[in-house]
């Protein structure tokens, strides 16, 4: 079943392009899965046969993942890929019955969007120093999040020819490699314009092929990373803002509400976004419905009584 493992995560990568993300935690869970099995059944995870995996095997695992507490949307997220795995398997003829086929994945308790304010999203770029190169491309990278609601693998993988500054847009690469194009405001244009003049000051020894086409550059010269970016938002963030979570995702959130407080029609967010599905984007309405409540409580002189 290990064997397995590996060919169904190399076919998550090559034929799905499936994110690094997705990859990773998939890894992670069928190992878990695999760990349990063998602790069970006393074995070496490399004896273990999927042929042998039954359905009662699932829910031992799913029923041990409850008792530790776990939370729910990661017991759903598990699920997921167990059913993936298995559908994989079955599909492939490696299994001629798919223990996972009727496994429901669990419903979890949608916690509403963190985002910043519109205060916040104004003191954060006013914090940037753009007097520097460094500095112009801080600036640009948090524009870019709040100005498209690009998730933050689609940043890191943007090239500089996926900037059309002549049309004011952008190309991005989602989820499933499906392109979108997303229109940029003034601003972002007016900051990707200075910072491009100056772009290559940031090319160092480490600086290949890749680098020079990528848009933005870690502090090595090489194309920018996942955590690098991340540091990046948290730290503007952390001065001006008392969002509870500090990372790209909230840029994202932040976005998407304020379009639709704004009057920006939800499947116009939607297709920003790059969501398969209208039920993606629907959370950012009861975000909006909220902050109607407290707007309503705060200042209705009956709201209280």
């Amino acid at each position: 079943m290990k064997a397995l493992i590996e060919k169904y995560l190399k076919y998550l990568s090559v034929e799905r392009n499936a994110s690094k993300h997705t990859i990773t935690s998939y890894k992670n869970d069928l190992s878990s899965f695999l760990s349990f099995t063998a602790q069970t059944e006393q074995e070496d995870p490399e004896n273990i046969d999927v042929t042998l995996i039954s359905r009662l095997s699932i829910r031992l695992w799913l029923g041990d993942l409850s008792e530790q507490g776990l939370a729910k949307s990661s017991i759903a997220r598990k699920v997921a890929a167990l059913r993936s795995f298995f559908k994989y398997c079955f599909k492939r003829g490696y299994i001629d019955k798919n223990p996972a086929h009727l496994l429901v994945v669990p419903k979890t308790d949608q916690s509403l969007p963190k985002t910043a304010t519109k205060e916040d999203i104004e003191r954060m770029m006013d914090a940037v120093d753009i007097q520097t190169t460094r500095g112009l491309q801080n600036r640009a990278i948090l524009e870019l999040f709040y100005g498209t609601g690009m998730r933050l693998s689609e940043l890191t993988g943007l090239n500089k020819t996926d900037i059309n500054l002549r049309q004011n847009q952008v190309s991005v690469h989602g989820k499933g490699n499906k392109q979108r194009i997303i229109p940029l405001g003034k601003t972002v244009v007016t900051i990707l314009k200075d910072f491009m003049a100056r772009r290559s000051e940031l090319y160092g020894n480490r600086t290949d092929r890749d680098a020079k086409q990528s848009l933005f550059l870690a502090e090595n010269g090489q194309r920018i990373y996942d955590k690098a970016v991340q540091r990046i938002v948290k730290k503007y963030l952390k001065q001006t803002s008392e969002v509870t979570q500090k990372s790209p995702h909230v840029l994202r959130h932040s976005f998407a509400t304020h379009m639709l407080d704004n009057g920006a029609d939800i499947r116009v967010i939607k297709e920003f976004l790059g969501h398969a599905n209208l039920a993606a984007t629907q959370v950012y309405t009861h975000t909006s419905i909220e902050r109607l409540k407290n707007v309503y409580e705060q200042a209705h002189p009956r709201a209280k009584t």
